[in-house]
C-alpha cells in the first residue's frame, strides 16, 4: 500500500440562480461540506475542489468543469486514497431508449444543464487503483441510481413516520418537459446570435421524436458537441466504449433518496439553524457533529434518516449502495483520535 495515503474531494453546488430551476440550498451545502471534510477528516484543502454558480464564482459548475475535476482527482489517485464527490442540485432520471435497458439512466444536472449519467461516473470509477474507495454524496432528485451495479444496502422499503413537510421547500429535480424547454430556448437563442449553430439543426432536433430524451439529446449535442454524456454519443454500446459494469464493490453511494423519489431542498428556517441547506446534506452534517465516533458508511445513513424524520419529512429515504464490506467501513476512512486529529 501507497507510505502516503490522500483524501481528495470534488465538492458542487448548484443553485441555478435566476433561472425557472433555482434552488436555495446547494450552495451552501458544498460549503459546508468543505468546512467539515478539512476540519472533521484529514483532507488537505488543496485537495478539495470547491465548484458553485454563485455570481461571483470563476470556476463555475458546468458539466466540463466537473468533469474534468472529476478526472483530475481519479488520475492523481494512489492506493489507499480516498475519494470524494459531493453533489447537491438538481437530478433527472429517464428512458432515453425503451428498446435498450442500457439506455436508462439517472442524471445529474449541472448549472449549464449537460447531463452528467451515471455511466459517465462508473468510466471515471473503474479506472481508479485498487485500494482506492470512491465516495459519492449525491443530494439531488433520483439520485438513488448513481452508481451501477452497486448492492442495495439501505434501501426504500424501511418505515419513515414524518408529519408534514416544512412548509418552505422546493424539490430537487428537474421534469424531462422542463429540461426539454430550457434547452430548446437557449440552442434557439445561441443560433439567432452565433453563426456555428445552424437553424436547421435545431428544428431536426425538435423532430426527432415524441421521446423527449432524445431530443435533449439532440439539442446537447448541437450545443455542446462532443462534450456530451456517454448515453448520448452515436452508437452507444459499452463494448464499442470498452466499458464493463461495475462490480458492487466498486464505488460507494450515499444517495438523498431513492431513483424515484424527491430530495427536499430547504429553505432558511428555525429548522436548519436559519439557513438553507439540502435535507439530506443537513442531516449528514448534523449526524457528524454530533458524534465523536467514527461513523460507518450504513450508520450514517440509518441516523441520517433519523434527522430526516425529525425535520418532519416522510417522502423521501437517503439509500446507501455499495458492497457489505463498504457498508461497515468509516465513512471517509475517517479514524478518530489519531495522531493527526483527523
Amino acid at each position: 500500500m501507497s507510505t502516503e495515503c490522500k483524501k481528495r474531494a470534488v465538492l458542487v453546488g448548484c443553485n441555478y440562480p435566476n433561472t425557472i430551476n433555482e434552488l436555495s440550498g446547494c450552495v451552501n451545502d458544498a460549503k459546508a461540506m468543505r468546512e467539515m471534510i478539512v476540519s472533521r477528516f484529514g483532507f488537505d484543502s488543496e485537495n478539495v475542489e470547491l465548484l458553485t454558480d454563485e455570481p461571483e464564482s470563476t470556476y463555475k459548475p458546468t458539466r466540463a468543469n466537473i468533469m474534468a475535476a472529476l478526472k483530475k482527482m481519479v488520475v492523481a489517485a494512489k492506493e489507499g486514497d480516498a475519494l470524494l464527490f459531493h453533489f447537491s442540485g438538481h437530478g433527472v432520471v429517464d428512458v432515453i431508449d425503451h428498446h435498450q435497458p442500457s439506455k436508462k439512466g439517472e442524471a445529474i444536472v449541472p448549472c449549464d444543464l449537460n447531463l452528467i449519467f451515471d455511466v459517465d461516473l462508473g468510466q471515471l470509477i473503474q479506472q481508479l487503483p485498487s485500494g482506492s474507495s470512491f465516495t459519492i454524496v449525491s443530494d439531488s432528485c433520483h439520485s438513488g441510481g448513481l452508481i451501477d451495479k452497486s448492492k442495495e444496502q439501505i434501501g426504500p422499503h424501511s418505515t419513515l413516520r414524518g408529519i408534514a413537510p416544512p412548509v418552505d421547500y422546493k424539490t430537487r429535480g428537474i421534469s424531462i418537459e422542463t429540461l426539454y424547454q430550457c434547452l430548446l430556448t437557449a440552442a434557439n437563442v445561441i443560433s439567432g446570435t452565433q453563426s456555428f449553430l445552424d437553424i436547421t439543426a435545431v428544428d431536426n432536433a425538435i423532430n426527432t421524436g415524441t421521446d423527449n430524451m432524445t431530443g435533449i439529446g439532440s439539442l446537447l449535442t448541437i450545443i455542446f458537441g462532443n462534450n456530451v454524456s456517454l448515453k448520448f454519443l452515436p452508437h452507444y454500446e459499452r463494448d464499442i466504449l470498452n466499458l464493463r459494469s461495475l462490480t458492487e464493490d466498486e464505488g460507494i453511494l450515499l444517495s438523498g433518496c431513492q431513483a424515484n423519489e424527491l430530495s427536499l431542498d430547504l429553505r432558511a428556517s428555525d429548522k436548519t439553524e436559519g439557513k438553507a441547506f439540502g435535507a439530506f446534506t443537513y442531516s449528514i452534517l448534523k449526524v457528524i457533529k454530533e458524534s465523536n465516533d467514527a461513523l460507518t458508511n450504513r450508520q450514517l445513513v440509518v441516523k441520517a434518516r433519523n434527522e430526516i424524520i425529525k425535520l418532519g419529512i416522510g417522502q423521501q429515504h437517503p439509500c446507501l449502495y455499495c458492497s457489505d464490506e463498504n457498508a461497515d467501513a468509516a465513512f471517509l476512512g475517517h479514524q478518530p483520535n489519531t495522531t493527526t486529529g483527523a
